[in-house]
């Protein structure tokens, strides 16, 4: 069981967003390298990172942002916003860029998830963020008219590595993940899903680890290790605990 924390870029800078709101941002640190290397000297071991500029541009915006964490850490990093072709795709695997994370072009461009989970197995997660039940798309901007599952369903031996899934109603709010939702998706399919949207405090952490969430890969927590909510110490511990 995996916990990432998450640094999302706006402005080359590591920010928070409530609900998606690109307005409702909060800026945690001007150094997204420092906060980064702050998180694996803490003791985490995977990162994980989006570029919401990217996620609305549809192509990297704060590429320089994530080059400079890539030489900073040496922990896996994982990276979403803006990914919709294979170029870009094969571009950020080629810089050191562990797993890249599709989102609105798994859900318009299904072909794309397949071809490059093909190409590149093992290093491509497909991102879903659900909005009463149905996946949004451009950063959150939009909602489409299909679920979650729906789509998770088309990927099913394809190869993808994960599922993210993210109810966007809890994001950034530290009202705790939607864990029956979660659940839900990760008993449908065979691909494992990672939570995320809404971590709030270490009892998210207990959750994570119940026997009822064992087929999820870990969660991504944001908000409340920035806030202190979640001592990164007591969250480690008490997974590797678990192990």
């Amino acid at each position: 069981m995996i916990l990432f924390p998450a640094i999302d870029l706006k402005n080359g800078q590591c920010v928070r967003l409530e609900q998606g709101d690109m307005a409702r941002a909060t800026v945690f640190n001007l150094d997204p390298a420092a906060q980064a290397s702050d998180f694996e000297t803490q003791g985490f071991e995977y990162l994980h990172v989006v570029d919401l500029d990217g996620a609305f541009a549809g192509k990297p915006v704060n590429a320089q942002a994530v080059e400079s964490m890539l030489a900073t850490v040496k922990m896996p990093v994982q990276l979403g916003g803006g990914i919709r072709d294979l170029k870009t795709v094969e571009a950020w695997l080629s810089k050191g860029i562990t797993r890249v994370i599709i989102g609105t072009a798994a859900v318009r461009d299904p072909a794309l998830v397949k071809e490059a989970a093909k190409k590149f197995p093992g290093k491509v997660a497909v991102g879903l963020d659900a909005r009463d039940g149905k996946v949004a798309v451009e950063g959150w901007a939009e909602t489409s008219t299909v679920t979650a599952l729906e789509i998770a369903q088309r990927f099913e031996d394809a190869g993808v590595a994960a599922i993210i899934f993210t109810d966007i109603a809890r994001d950034g709010l530290l009202k705790g993940i939607n864990w029956d939702a979660t659940i839900a998706l990760a008993d449908s399919i065979s691909i494992p899903v990672i939570a995320s949207g809404g971590l709030a405090s270490i009892d998210d952490i207990k959750a994570m680890l119940e026997p009822r969430a064992a087929k999820l890969e870990g969660a991504i927590s944001g908000r409340a290790l920035y806030d202190g909510r979640v001592d990164p110490a007591e969250a480690l511990k008490l997974i590797k605990r678990a192990a």
